[in-house]
């Protein structure tokens, strides 16, 4: 899927749709700025609507919403999972609940969010250094609170682009990881893999991205390259960090995306 995310499709009424001009949806959508909650109940109006969202809508949102962000990823690869997951992705956090590798006392819902920031610079820092031609965008944690704990839970997200040929999938694969049991991908319900068991998460950068405790933070990767975890979030010091790592500075990223609600 090379072509430019801004090229608008053809768009002609389908008997199949129901719809018998696809480009006057196409037209409301966009008077709304492709408002998600809009379109969510749209999609689950009825077989058809939702048959017509899978196929054009939710990229339209993308396109419209992150159009950087998704003119990479698309860069001479397909998107594996479907755009409606992709558009979840940018949309929602899903929330978290404990796994082998990070306990938490209590479950934490999945919520639309207000402000995302995703950045391939910051992706960089989740990447083992031997993956590090990979291409991927990480979210800025969203901050949850705690009702046991000083610590606030941070939840974060991200999407490789081209994952199945990518050297991340390739590790995994070389070092026989199996899938996590018990926990699937909340975005397209793909079989995941623990990047913790896998012994592939950079601890020392991806928790500086993140403002947490290289021993306090997990993630998982699932078949279609989305990536979701969370950790401990570190009380706000006045002390700067002067740690020398080998990311870029963030102010300097081309590919920074960020999705304010309207």
């Amino acid at each position: 899927m090379s072509e430019s995310p801004s090229k608008k499709p053809k768009v002609t009424g389908s008997v199949d749709s129901g719809i018998l001009n696809e480009r006057v949806l196409l037209l409301v959508f966009e008077s709304m700025k492709w408002d998600i909650h809009a379109l969510c109940h749209t999609s689950a109006a009825n077989r058809k609507l939702r048959a017509l969202a899978r196929r054009l809508l939710w990229r339209e949102l993308c396109a419209y919403r992150a159009p950087r962000m998704i003119s990479t990823l698309i860069e001479g690869c397909q998107i594996s999972g479907g755009w409606d997951a992709l558009a979840k992705l940018l949309f929602f956090c899903a929330g978290c609940e404990s796994t082998r590798h990070f306990k938490l006392s209590q479950l934490t819902s999945g919520h639309f969010v207000k402000s995302t920031r995703f950045s391939k610079t910051s992706g960089r820092s989740f990447l083992a250094k031997k993956c590090r031609g990979d291409v991927l965008y990480v979210s800025d944690p969203c901050e949850h609170p705690t009702v046991d704990k000083q610590y606030d839970v941070g939840i974060y997200r991200g999407v490789f682009r081209g994952f199945k040929k990518s050297r991340t999938r390739d590790c995994l694969i070389n070092r026989r990881v199996e899938f996590e049991e018990g926990v699937k991908c909340p975005y397209c319900g793909a079989r995941v893999w623990s990047m913790t068991a896998a012994r592939l998460i950079p601890r020392r950068s991806a928790a500086r991205r993140l403002g947490s405790s290289d021993d306090a933070l997990e993630y998982f990767v699932c078949l279609n390259g989305h990536l979701h975890g969370t950790c401990w979030l570190a009380p706000l010091s006045s002390d700067e960090d002067t740690d020398d790592c080998d990311d870029e500075d963030e102010e300097n990223d081309d590919d920074m995306y960020t999705n304010n609600f309207i």
